[in-house]
């Protein structure tokens, strides 16, 4: 159970992360370098799956992902608000089954590390936050 200071933090700091790994995928040129570099890592590590090229509706789609979620990761930054971590835990399991999904058709086992923030960020986020007692002190005397 969180206080609502550690929620406050928690709800912060997953959109830290989601700014951080999100940023290459809002334009087609870092995404290009990021797609490169996470061919290059799966290639080097001789992962099973797949990364395939992107037509431009892909990168399209990776685009407009990355843009979306910078921008709900600064909302998040600024107001990290208790509302917002219960919407952003809804997102983030969404996201787990689409990306458990795309790991059972074959997709590159890199994406396993993503599944496991996925996952741990909307655990986080769904837990319990403890109400502030409103009971008032007993009178002294």
């Amino acid at each position: 159970m969180w206080t609502s200071t550690q929620y406050r933090n928690v709800v912060r700091g997953s959109a830290w992360y989601d700014l951080i790994v999100t940023a290459a995928f809002a334009t087609p040129w870092s995404f290009a370098a990021l797609h490169g570099a996470l061919t290059a890592l799966s290639q080097a590590l001789d992962l099973p799956g797949e990364l395939p090229a992107f037509a431009p509706a892909h990168m399209l789609m990776a685009n407009l992902l990355g843009s979306v979620v910078c921008v709900w990761a600064v909302l998040r930054i600024r107001d990290p608000q208790a509302l917002y971590g219960r919407y952003d835990a809804v997102a983030r399991l969404l996201f787990a089954a689409w990306q458990g999904y795309a790991l059972a058709h074959g997709a590159s086992s890199l994406l396993v590390v993503f599944l496991v923030f996925e996952l741990a960020w909307g655990v986080a986020q769904v837990l319990p936050v403890r109400t502030p007692s409103r009971a008032s002190p007993l009178p002294q005397g």
